[in-house]
């Protein structure tokens, strides 16, 4: 049946019986307990009937979903009931309506072959109209057909009441199928799965209280899918109410009169009900009911309305959207599910039915289409919005539109975004506007120190964002914000004046040159960000910054990689620096820092490829900085100062030195620096050799390009180093067997070292690598130990030129293997290909995935590049192009011997010899498809790097299903059927395409593959 079909039903349920035997009882109780559940039920009331059923019983019985036949002894004795039940078995033949018998006090067998009492009361009516043949043998065969229909024999269930509510029940299931959203839902794009999450979490069959909480930025579909659940599920409960725009509504002369009166009204079924809350909920205590509450911005606001959750009876569910997280930490609530936004394809999807009325774009606005999805980046309601502007426009009209909304946000997304924006108190409210107007990707060290210094208070306001997802500290501790919010963040600064001086902040590079060119600068300028590529040279006047007496802020930076200095000045006049805490000038053109910085002030120093010729040149007074960057100064001098001579050394955090070719030697304690924790010499191409370590703090140590032959011994006292980047260093010949103590070492990059012959013997002892580079390397020999480095992620072997010792397997558990133009890729692909040797990815997986995960933390998923044009012999299940399906077995969920499936895909590149450089990604859709069409998807974004294009590109990859993957299928009470693997390849991503893919199914090592029989994986390509 098509979902538009069954959208348009006017009743769920017709209930087709006797009167004179089942109206008084059984029929009466049944029609009671569907209205009970809120479920339509068409009941024919009329007590005389005339011979021919009438047509608009015809039509109720077209406009059901469901139809219920209650047999009973007599029911064959009525003409009636015989025409409504042709009826009935027409419309299951031609709209696939659901039909449900119910024997009541009569035998299935008796109403298939017209036997026993049943038979009797047909052989009456049969010898009035034995004429008639064609029409009695119409409702013999209709007889047979509904005697044999799985239903519900009343002496097999005990009591009446119970067959009630097991019929009751029964319907419930089946109206879930019926009207479950479909593809052609606009609100639900890309979020069925999510619903089937959220009622997963919500354990609805649990007899635990559960509160779940929905929480995630304004216009991710939270009210969407909190409805689409409620729709699904407040079937189940004795009363339902959905709450929604709890803070709209409370905002409202009477707000909380009016909701309290809809709660109660709707919960209890009264529309008079009394609101005494009070006696209310000692009623509704003892009742099983749901209730969301929408949009709640703060716990008082459920205080008010229903005060604690202890009232709630076991059996009930509470669902709270908000975009603030502390409400649901201060509400008790456990579970917190966190929106997040949708995958490309399925918000191209939707915004393709907005703008379109279909589900892809139109033939040439493919591109424009994508420009809108990079803008939205996911957000359903940004996406809702601009497809229905946008919707019959011309090309020029969104060619238009689309580079308008770069710099202004359209009105409506703006509404909802900023009502996050202004529950903030006046400090959050400015951290949230300089990360987004200043530190997009900065680290959350350095930006929770400029706050501090600015009087933010920023260890609670950034938890405050955070909280209320206006921005994400990220695994890399960087702080980052979803693009429109950083637009809504720089459309309320724009909005604070016409007039650019006249606004706290500028980062847009034409504002900033309109103020420096014309020196109109003034006091409420407090932060300056300038891309000098984007502009002309600016000839700064001496006074430029004067009056500008609160700036914090000042970065001038080149996005261009050979970006120059363009904001020339020959001296500083007075400039209003005493309030910066961030000093960032590339190509600084003075030869010494503006002399009135203050020492108190300035937290961060950073002048790369400036002409400032001493390091300490004007910061002896400045007690508070912690961080010097002097990258590319060619004027610096080759030797640094001792320590001693740096003024207050340790508050000193990170040095950096990049490009100062000059440089020849380190002081003797550089790294004794209590709090430095990063040192950069990049490029110091003079520099051959470092200074014994007696001790060290260092965590990240760049020497990239530099002129180290060796490493000293004492390295391995640098216990807290995490990244070591010795990359194109090509006089190293060695490393020495100490770097194997450093437990925290988790980045090792080789890239280019081409005099390294070899690597520890022990390098298997590292406990923390996650990336081991050894690109261009002239390494002859592998060690075997590094079999041992479980936890490690990446290994990068491109260009690898050496003659290598074979290995036998590579690391188990590396997620990213990345070898074109490696002889070594023999030795892994003989793994790959070889099934007896290794189903590598299955039989090593089963053997230690259970001991290393609990011992390490074994990864869920993987994914290795190889060059090549085969998928692998041991795939037993392939395809041509990018869509497989594969039947799982019978005895999946139960079956231990699955431990998850490998995948695996040909990209074929169009345009082959040509220096790419640059990453592409792409992604894999696993559904899985189950016996209750219970779906379970997820989709994982794999990300690649194509530098020199000479074959075609083999991608492999593996997940393994975790306890949550089989509780999910457990609290569906499900059985899954297939999985269906799709690859998807960005719209904009025109240089390769999906040449073939495959699909594996994961097992233990004493399990075979005739698990899955190979006929039973095709395509639909």
């Amino acid at each position: 049946m098509a979902s538009s079909s069954r959208n348009n039903k006017k009743y769920d349920v017709f209930v087709s019986f006797r009167g004179e035997e089942t109206r008084d009882n059984f029929t009466s109780h049944l029609y009671s307990a569907l209205c009970r559940q809120n479920i339509q039920t068409f009941i024919d009331h009329q007590l005389n009937r005339g011979d021919e059923i009438s047509e608009s019983l015809v039509n109720a019985i077209e406009a059901s979903a469901i139809s219920v036949i209650v047999f009973s002894e007599g029911y064959a004795s009525s003409r009636w009931c015989l025409d409504e039940l042709v009826k009935i078995l027409q419309c299951k033949k031609e709209y696939a309506q659901i039909v449900i018998p119910v024997f009541y006090r009569v035998d299935p067998s008796d109403v298939r072959n017209q036997t026993g009492s049943f038979g009797d009361s047909f052989s009456k009516l049969e010898e009035r109209l034995k004429e008639n043949t064609e029409k009695l043998q119409s409702w013999r065969n209709a007889l047979e057909e509904a005697a044999s229909l799985c239903g519900f024999h009343s002496p097999n269930i005990r009591g009446e009441s119970e067959l009630i509510n097991e019929v009751v029940n029964h319907i419930l299931k089946r109206l879930d199928e019926v009207f479950r959203p479909g593809d052609n839902n606009n609100q639900l794009v890309g979020l069925e799965s999510t619903v089937e999450k959220i009622e997963s979490l919500l354990g609805v069959e649990s007899k635990d209280v559960w509160a779940l909480g929905i929480w995630g930025i304004g216009g991710i579909g939270k009210t969407t899918i909190a409805r689409a659940t409620f729709d699904k599920i407040s079937r189940y409960f004795e009363g339902s109410c959905f709450l929604e725009n709890v803070r709209g509504e409370l905002q409202r002369p009477g707000g909380l009169t009016c909701l309290r009166q809809k709660l109660l009204s709707n919960l209890l079924k009264d529309k008079n009900v009394i609101l005494d809350i009070g006696l209310n909920f000692r009623r509704l205590s003892r009742m099983k009911v749901l209730i969301v509450f929408d949009d709640v911005t703060c716990f008082s606001q459920l205080e008010s309305l229903i005060g604690s959750l202890d009232w709630l009876t076991p059996v009930s569910r509470i669902i709270i959207t908000t975009r603030n997280k502390q409400v649901l930490t201060n509400s008790g609530v456990r579970k917190i599910y966190e929106m997040g936004p949708l995958e490309y394809h399925h918000a191209l999807e939707l915004f393709s039915r907005h703008a379109f009325k279909r589900n892809h774009p139109d033939v040439g606005y493919e591109k424009l289409s994508s420009k809108v999805m990079n803008y939205a980046q996911g957000v359903p309601l940004a996406i809702k919005v601009l497809g229905c502007f946008l919707y019959k426009r011309e090309k020029e009209v969104w060619e238009s539109a689309i580079n308008k909304l770069q710099s202004i946000l359209h009105p409506s997304i703006l509404e909802v975004l900023k009502i996050s924006y202004d529950g903030l108190d006046d400090k959050e409210k400015n951290i949230f506007l300089d990360v987004a107007c200043f530190f997009q990707g900065e680290g959350v060290n350095l930006v929770v120190k400029f706050f501090n210094a600015s009087g933010f208070y920023p260890e609670i306001g950034i938890s405050v964002l955070v909280d209320k997802s206006l921005i994400v500290i990220d695994s890399y501790s960087k702080i980052t914000m979803h693009d429109l919010l950083q637009k809504l963040g720089r459309e309320i600064v724009r909005q604070e004046s016409i007039n650019p001086e006249n606004r706290s902040r500028l980062w847009h590079h034409e504002d900033t040159y309109e103020v420096l060119t014309h020196n109109t600068g003034t006091e409420k300028i407090e932060g300056i960000c300038l891309d000098m590529s984007k502009v002309k040279d600016i000839h700064l006047n001496p006074n430029t910054f004067t009056k500008m007496r609160k700036l914090r802020f000042l970065k001038f930076y080149s996005s261009s990689f050979n970006g120059e200095n363009k904001c020339k000045v020959s001296y500083l006049q007075d400039p209003g620096f005493a309030e910066v805490k961030y000093f960032y000038w590339h190509g600084y053109p003075l030869k010494s820092l503006p002399s009135n910085l203050n020492a108190e002030k300035l937290l961060f120093l950073e002048l790369p490829g400036s002409d400032i010729e001493q390091l300490c040149d004007g910061v002896k007074r400045h007690g508070k900085l912690n961080q010097i960057i002097h990258a590319a100064c060619k004027k610096l001098i080759a030797k640094i100062p001792s320590p001693t001579l740096i003024p207050h050394p340790n508050n000193l955090v990170a040095l950096n030195l990049t490009g100062s070719k000059s440089l020849k030697s380190l002081p003797a304690r550089i790294f004794n620096l209590e709090f430095l924790i990063e040192l950069d010499l990049s490029g110091c191409s003079k520099l051959k050799r470092l200074p014994d370590i007696s001790s060290g703090n260092i965590s990240r140590l760049y020497l990239t390009g530099t002129a180290i032959e060796e490493l000293p011994s004492s390295f391995e006292l640098l216990l807290r180093l995490s990244w070591l980047d010795l990359s194109d260093c090509k006089m190293l010949k060695s490393l020495p067997s100490s770097l194997c103590k450093l437990k925290s070492l988790g980045v090792l990059d080789l890239h280019g070292c081409s005099n390294l012959q070899r690597l520890p013997e022990r390098l298997g002892q590292l406990s923390s690598p996650i990336l081991l580079n050894l690109v261009k390397t002239n390494i002859e020999k592998i060690p075997k130990s590094i079999i041992q480095l479980l936890v490690l992620r990446r290994l990068i072997l491109n260009y690898c030129e050496g003659h290598y010792e074979s290995l036998s397997k590579p690391p188990f558990l590396v997620r990213w293997l990345d070898a074109d133009h490696c002889p070594i890729l023999q030795s892994f692909i003989g793994i790959i290909e070889d099934s007896q040797r290794t189903e590598h990815m299955g039989h090593v997986a089963a053997a230690r995935w259970k001991e290393v995960r609990e011992k390490r933390g074994c990864p869920k998923e993987g994914h290795f590049v190889l060059a090549g044009n085969e998928i692998p012999r041991w795939f037993n299940f392939q395809s041509v192009g990018s869509f497989i399906t594969l039947e799982m077995p019978p005895d999946f969920v139960n079956n231990n011997r699955v431990l998850g499936f490998a995948f695996s895909a040909i990209l074929a590149f169009s345009d082959r010899h040509v220096d790419c450089g640059r990453w592409f990604s792409f992604s894999c859709e696993f559904k899985v498809k189950t016996t209750k069409d219970c779906d379970l998807h997820d989709t994982r974004l794999f990300q690649s790097r194509v530098n020199y294009v000479e074959s075609d590109h083999l991608h492999l990859g593996y997940y393994l299903f975790c306890e949550e993957d089989f509780n999910g299928f457990w609290k569906c009470n499900c059985i899954p059927e297939a999985v269906h693997f799709n690859v998807f390849l960005p719209l904009e991503c025109q240089c390769c395409g999906v040449k073939k893919c495959g699909i594996h199914l994961l097992h233990t090592p004493d399990s075979t593959n005739s698990m899955v029989d190979p006929s039973r994986c095709f395509n639909c390509n």
